[in-house]
């Protein structure tokens, strides 16, 4: 791996880049097949490691979580040569154990967003079955809880997040039955994040902060956002400290197998494929079908 990419790929909020200890920071403008990403990509130094940051709904959050362009974000991280991604986002606990102001990383995940975001790459007459069964890193999502745990912050390590479409908050009624089904946190944006991250061969781990008990919770308030607001503005420090012991613990090799996620994946015969398709793809696909 070449040491001027960046290690880590850190898609968040827009505070999380403005920590103590990123070094000449700088804006990458990026343009990918798939449109711009929701912002431009900063790039700065932690303990002479490269990180990029990207604020998943753009500067002073003004897109919404199903106006996000996933596609393009993952894209043009992995254009910057990033294999590992973190998403850090808030959350709300459906288990009594999970309270607020917890971090959780959850080691699965259900989507039940409504299908109106794009979730694949792969179109335009190139078909792809890329496995999910485990659809976060099994080798990142330890290291992200462990560096968490240094902060002094209480960690949740597993679990079931389920991605609803927003951006209205869930019904009681909702709520009620994601718990019966076994989720353990609810949020608007690992689907289809992390399945594009799969697709595009990246490790992919989740830093959710528990903000709220949902509406299931009756002795507790209903979330709100300003509940939402003044946990995460709480919790910044401490993702900002995580961001920065995980990098420290990061080397360039990776023993898991999320780089070869496409391996066997693509059913479409390669003379088959549209040239164009090809072209768009070429980041992705070039590994497999140049030979």
């Amino acid at each position: 791996m070449d040491e001027q990419k960046p290690v880590l790929g850190v898609i968040g909020g827009s505070g999380l880049y403005q920590m103590q200890g990123l070094e000449s920071p700088h804006e990458v403008v990026l343009d990918t097949p798939f449109g711009r990403p929701s912002a431009p990509v900063v790039v700065g130094t932690i303990s002479g490691k490269q990180v990029a940051f990207l604020a998943r709904h753009g500067i002073g959050h003004i897109l919404s979580p199903s106006e996000v362009n996933y596609r393009a974000n993952i894209y043009a991280l992995k254009m910057l040569g990033i294999d590992r991604v973190v998403s850090i986002s808030a959350c709300g606990s459906l288990r009594d154990d999970y309270n607020p102001g917890s971090i959780v990383i959850p080691d699965q995940l259900m989507d039940f967003t409504r299908g109106t975001r794009k979730r694949s790459f792969f179109e335009d007459g190139l078909v792809v079955h890329v496995g999910t069964a485990d659809p976060f890193c099994d080798d990142l999502s330890p290291l992200v809880a462990l560096a968490c745990e240094a902060t002094g912050a209480k960690v949740n390590q597993g679990g079931t997040l389920i991605t609803i479409e927003g951006p209205r908050f869930s019904t009681r009624a909702e709520s009620q039955l994601f718990r019966a089904w076994g989720m353990s946190i609810i949020g608007m944006t690992a689907c289809p994040e992390a399945f594009l991250a799969r697709e595009a061969e990246m490790c992919y781990a989740t830093m959710a902060h528990v903000t709220d008990y949902d509406v299931w919770h009756i002795s507790e308030e209903p979330v709100t956002v300003e509940m939402v607001v003044h946990t995460l503005n709480q919790n910044t420090h401490i993702a900002q400290e995580a961001v920065r012991l995980l990098v420290e613990t990061l080397t360039p090799s990776r023993d898991c197998a999320c780089g070869d996620a496409l391996k066997d994946a693509v059913i479409t015969a390669p003379d088959r494929i549209n040239p164009e398709t090809r072209a768009r793809l070429a980041l992705l696909l070039d590994k497999y079908l140049v030979r």
